[in-house]
């Protein structure tokens, strides 16, 4: 039984703060309390959500939960850091950017998946998508066809303990076949057309969520029934366009 009362209070606040000479500094309540760096970045994250995400209709739980908790300027470069909050995208390298934290929540919130659920990715980017994923307890699959984009990525997810995030390099037009069939697909780059592989990789009753176009692009939701596939607009976007197989593909 642990003991109660003003003496084991003290005795106990007195050895946290002590202790908190080496580990950090000590709070009202005798426990180890956020520098203020990490205070900054957690209150930005809370406004992100609540101005840039919950704002505009984003109403899911977890995916608001792993929003606020996923550090998004640790998937950044550190030129980038003090924006990484803001709404809007932000160059990666490579030609690519880390998507606007709005369109991230919401490709998240249309992919409907729970936890347990098995979901790819195409398009790895800086990892944060696949994290933000991770962190609702969703085995992610992800492929990136850029070897800088990728191995920095898996090192990012890797560092930050994202372990049920698997990353692949190589050309996402053919999937994960070996893995499938997927409870979500979410594609991060644009084709011209909708993959076929990705079509058959996708579990029935689970939705892809992928932007599709040349320059004038839609957010769609595929969805896939016993009957086949539904499909349905969303929003118009604007992603890098997909690149690798599919080029081939559409220039046939």
């Amino acid at each position: 039984m642990k003991p109660h009362g003003p003496v084991y209070t003290l005795l106990c606040t007195t050895a946290v703060c002590a202790a908190g000479v080496l580990i950090g500094s000590c709070n009202s309540h005798g426990g180890q309390s956020m520098n203020p760096e990490e205070q900054d970045w957690k209150m930005q994250r809370e406004q992100m959500v609540s101005q840039q995400i919950e704002a505009r209709g984003v109403k899911d739980p977890l995916v608001l939960e792993s929003m606020r908790g996923v550090q998004r300027h640790l998937f950044v470069p550190e030129n980038f850091r003090d924006a990484a909050y803001h709404d809007s995208p932000l160059p990666i390298g490579d030609g690519q950017t880390i998507s606007q934290p709005y369109i991230v929540a919401l490709m998240t919130e249309l992919l409907e998946v729970s936890p347990g659920a098995k979901v790819l990715e195409i398009g790895t980017g800086s990892g944060y998508q696949a994290a933000v994923l991770a962190a609702m307890e969703v085995e992610v699959h992800s492929i990136e066809i850029r070897p800088r984009l990728c191995e920095h990525a898996t090192s990012t997810l890797a560092e930050l303990g994202y372990a049920s995030a698997h990353v692949r390099c190589g050309d996402g037009y053919g999937g994960w076949p070996e893995e499938a069939p997927f409870d979500g697909i979410i594609v991060t780059a644009a084709p011209e057309r909708i993959p076929d592989p990705l079509l058959e990789q996708l579990a029935e009753g689970a939705n892809m969520v992928i932007p599709v176009g040349d320059f004038y692009q839609e957010l769609k939701v595929i969805t896939r029934t016993p009957e086949g596939f539904e499909e349905r607009s969303v929003i118009p976007v604007r992603f890098v366009p997909m690149t690798g197989e599919i080029e081939r593909q559409e220039t046939r």
